[in-house]
């Protein structure tokens, strides 16, 4: 009686089934993370007067989630600070994994009579940054009232959209659209929303976010 020694699969043979989805199990690759949105603004972004489930950047995320858009929202707000601080801090607040960065600046400037053309060169040279960084970016205004003189306000105001066409972004003409002025909603300085208010906004700007997000792929 004849013995033959068993066969095992040569190197090439392993590698051959490999590649041909053989029985070996091919690593898998980890699951794709949710885009994350950083939103770069001031008070009214970083919730003063509210806790922070409460905040705009809290809400927004329940919102997007409501709507069935699973993204990371990423607070980035500074009480108290102008477009010029925006700048100031855009490359270290927005961080490298941001692929939607709404910039919400302005309102103080308007409150601290900053001219309009300073407002302007500030928020294009955050825009710039962001473009240079390959992050997406949405622009949030907030609408200055007429009773602050009609001149400012008209400049002030074309600030937004000159800039969002310029830069082709998606645009939010005002901020507090819908809140302003309507009392359940505010807290008691007339300025900031109140949770309620902050609600408003998010669930506003959740659609706009939501198709910022789908045509960046």
């Amino acid at each position: 009686m004849s013995f033959t020694a068993p066969r095992f699969p040569t190197r090439r043979a392993i590698v051959a089934g490999l590649l041909a989805g053989g029985p070996a199990v091919a690593a898998q690759k980890p699951p794709k993370r949710p885009p994350v949105v950083t939103i770069l603004g001031d008070s009214i972004t970083a919730g003063l007067g509210l806790p922070a489930r409460d905040a705009l950047p809290a809400q927004l995320q329940a919102a997007l989630t409501a709507l069935g858009v699973q993204a990371t929202v990423r607070a980035a707000g500074v009480s108290g600070d102008t477009s010029g601080g925006g700048l100031a801090r855009a490359d270290f607040s927005v961080g490298g994994d941001t692929v939607l960065c709404v910039v919400a600046l302005g309102g103080n400037d308007l409150l601290q009579g900053i001219e309009p053309r300073v407002t302007k060169a500030n928020l294009r040279g955050i825009l710039l940054k962001l473009k240079n960084r390959r992050i997406a970016p949405m622009l949030v205004g907030v609408a200055a009232p007429s009773l602050i003189g009609p001149a400012y306000a008209r400049e002030f105001n074309a600030v937004y959209p000159a800039l969002a066409q310029e830069f082709a972004a998606p645009l939010y003409p005002d901020i507090l659209a819908g809140v302003r002025g309507v009392r359940r909603l505010m807290q008691s300085d007339g300025i900031h929303p109140n949770a309620a208010g902050a609600k408003v906004i998010a669930q506003a700007l959740a659609p706009q976010v939501a198709r910022a997000l789908k045509a960046r792929g």
